[in-house]
């Protein structure tokens, strides 16, 4: 037990080298972390690395999603909803279906429900992968946002196809009335528990009396009920825990009420979620081997494996450019009828998004839940081959797509796709004059008669371009320190009410800015 307990702390370790390594030759992370697992599994005599494959939708999937969730800006999502919802829906049962009739065509054995499978396991791209990416490079709003919002969706679109694909092979059966009730249950259901839920966690924060570590402890639950109240009952716990991610979202300063709570909370959830992310990135290469010896036992040579795997990978990137360059051609036609949000799209956005497809930790999530066994006693067909195949698909997608990725945006010179937002600079000189401009109303309409003291407030807002602070602060009394917290409070009103109203400029700003007024109340109260 305690050599176990050594070798799992050594693979915490090696994660945090491995993401190091890779922002040093600034590489997306899941790239070392997979080739770093895969080179681990070849050790000798360390421990084989099991998870229940019932837990593994449950112990990953809910914070992964409520984080990203909870990190997306609904105002941006809500702009870019219709490419969104392609690319979320129609190109993941697109995908999933190219999928499966290619697998039930060219890999022996292979029925129709096992490449539906399949195509539910490796038809939506990962988030974590193209996020760790474009953080090196700079795209577009608009493309990120198409990039973000998608990848919320298409998790829960993709799942649902494999949960009636698994009870297609179980059954051997597959009815349409069924299936299409179901479908709606599942994606009504689910939105609707999700955002009830995240309504009653949000009471309980209104209504009951809590501190710092009971907000950042509520936060860390609150996805883990979301999602399984919503299996219980047969909906999808992906969307409940997306849609009550978003709704949170949107009231984080009602959940997080201080500014304490807002810095800890963050804080929390970064550290968790770096380290899901690298466990499940790892554990993608530990399992090779294993699956390995299954494929043996299934009779199949590692070169056909590998073969089926590249040709599931060339299928997923084919049906995702040409999906991407459909949804431009729908663009062009649909804008002569409709206002669409992005009235001249070119052709650079859909060569990106159609190298963006790289697979991770959603689809090895769905592969490893596979059972072994079936209800019915009957060993789960050719399971290994399709944890083969993932795994092929997901690697083979991460260096490919992965490494040129940077390169690639480099070289289309986005710079011209995706206007509409204010630059970083407009921005930035937008935000800092009317925050002084509130400070400054707040300051007149309530503290009229204390000039003598305006002019030390005035220089107190720009604060940040002084170099001279910490003896500032200390000067501050007490009551100069309530009218000084009532002006940050309404500077808070402020930047939160402008961007629900300007649709103009990008919500990143107005996070920052409200990061910063909290760092500014906590620096003031030390």
């Amino acid at each position: 037990m305690v050599e176990n307990f050594i070798y799992y702390l050594g693979l915490v370790l090696v994660i945090i080298g491995a993401i190091m390594l890779a922002n040093r030759l600034k590489v997306a992370y899941p790239i070392i972390l997979v080739i770093a697992g895969l080179l681990i599994s070849f050790i000798p005599g360390l421990p084989v690395l099991r998870i229940d494959p019932e837990l593994i939708f449950i112990i990953f999937l809910p914070p992964l999603l409520y984080e990203a969730a909870f990190a997306v800006s609904w105002k941006e999502i809500w702009k870019m909803r219709r490419i969104i919802t392609s690319f979320a829906f129609i190109v993941v049962f697109l995908t999933a279906i190219s999928v499966a009739f290619v697998a039930n065509s060219y890999i022996p054995g292979f029925s129709l429900a096992l490449g539906f499978v399949l195509g539910g396991i490796v038809s939506p791209p990962d988030a974590v992968s193209a996020g760790a990416i474009l953080k090196f490079v700079k795209v577009p709003k608009n493309l990120s946002t198409v990039l973000e919002g998608e990848s919320l969706f298409n998790d829960a679109s993709s799942l649902i196809i494999f949960r009636f694909a698994m009870v297609a092979v179980a059954t051997g059966q597959f009815i349409w009335q069924d299936a299409a009730t179901s479908f709606g249950w599942m994606v009504f259901g689910g939105l609707g528990i999700g955002v009830l839920l995240a309504f009653v966690f949000l009471k309980i924060e209104k209504i009951f009396p809590t501190d710092v570590n009971m907000d950042a402890i509520l936060s860390l639950v609150a996805p883990y009920v979301m999602y399984i109240a919503a299996e219980e009952v047969h909906a999808s716990g992906v969307l409940a825990v997306v849609s009550g991610g978003l709704f949170l979202s949107v009231r984080r300063h009602q959940i997080f009420r201080t500014s304490q709570s807002r810095l800890r909370g963050s804080n929390v959830w970064e550290s968790f979620v770096f380290l899901i992310n690298g466990i499940v990135f790892l554990l993608i290469g530990l399992d090779l081997p294993e699956i390995m010896v299954g494929l043996n036992k299934e009779g199949i040579s590692l070169s056909d494996a590998v073969g089926y795997g590249l040709l599931i990978t060339a299928v997923l990137i084919i049906v995702r450019f040409l999906s991407s360059f459909g949804a431009v051609f729908v663009t062009l036609i649909m804008r002569n009828f409709i206002n669409v949000a992005d009235r001249d799209p070119g052709m650079k956005a859909p060569i990106l998004m159609g190298w963006t497809g790289m697979r991770g930790v959603v689809s090895l999530a769905a592969a490893l839940s596979i059972p072994v066994v079936m209800e019915n006693g009957q060993p789960f067909p050719h399971r290994d081959l399709i944890l083969f195949i993932t795994f092929i698909v997901i690697l083979a997608t991460l260096i490919i797509q992965g490494l040129t990725l940077p390169a690639l945006i480099k070289k289309l010179n986005l710079s011209d796709v995706g206007r509409g937002y204010m630059s970083e600079e407009e921005s930035e000189y937008f935000l800092r004059r009317e925050m002084r401009r509130v400070a400054f109303r707040h300051l007149d309409e309530n503290y009229k008669e204390r000039r003598s003291e305006n002019e030390y407030f005035s220089k107190l807002m720009d604060r940040w371009e002084q170099e001279d602070k910490e003896d500032s602060i200390h000067k501050l009394s007490e009551e100069a320190k309530t009218i000084y917290f009532e002006t940050i409070e309404q500077q808070r009103i402020w930047l939160r009410e402008e961007n629900r109203r300007n649709p103009n400029i990008d919500e990143e700003y107005i996070r920052h800015y409200l990061t910063r007024l909290d760092l500014e109340e906590e620096r003031l109260r030390m």
